[in-house]
């Protein structure tokens, strides 16, 4: 996932949980161990999720070794919303209602399915397919265009 957590940085993940949260922005929690086979496999679903949800929604990943702990977090917190399983998935919807919590080893299907519902996007089997432009296809729309 190549973002670690450790200290005081533990402080700036969950202040940015708690600005997403007042922003009303979706958040997508995922928790992760760096020397986790389990969690490096499925660096690949959150890359995707990166790709085609990482300017509309906030994707925090939390290494659960740098969550500090405590006997009660609040709502802001990303210790709040961690089950004790990685890897672990969260998506708060923009009133900051848990939506989705996948356990494990997900498919990125599921957790579109619940980003397209809060972006009030049409369902995968009624849209086409996003497909990433192509170098080439885009240059060429560039010179066309002049």
């Amino acid at each position: 996932i190549g973002v670690r957590l450790v200290g005081s940085e533990m402080c700036i993940r969950d202040r940015t949980l708690a600005a997403s949260l007042a922003r009303q922005t979706p958040v997508i929690l995922v928790y992760y161990l760096d020397d986790n086979s389990d969690s490096k496999q499925f660096a690949i679903v959150v890359s995707r999720l990166q790709e085609f949800y990482g300017r509309a929604a906030s994707i925090i990943p939390v290494s659960v070794d740098s969550i500090v702990s405590k006997p009660t977090y609040n709502r802001d917190e990303v210790g709040y919303y961690y089950k004790g399983v990685i890897p672990q998935t969260v998506v708060l919807n923009q009133k900051g209602k848990i939506v989705y919590e996948g356990k494990g080893q997900v498919a990125y299907e599921a957790i579109d399915d619940v980003l397209r519902n809060a972006f009030d996007l049409l369902p995968r089997a009624e849209s086409k397919g996003l497909k990433r432009r192509t170098f080439n296809e885009f240059n060429t729309e560039l010179v066309d265009s002049f």
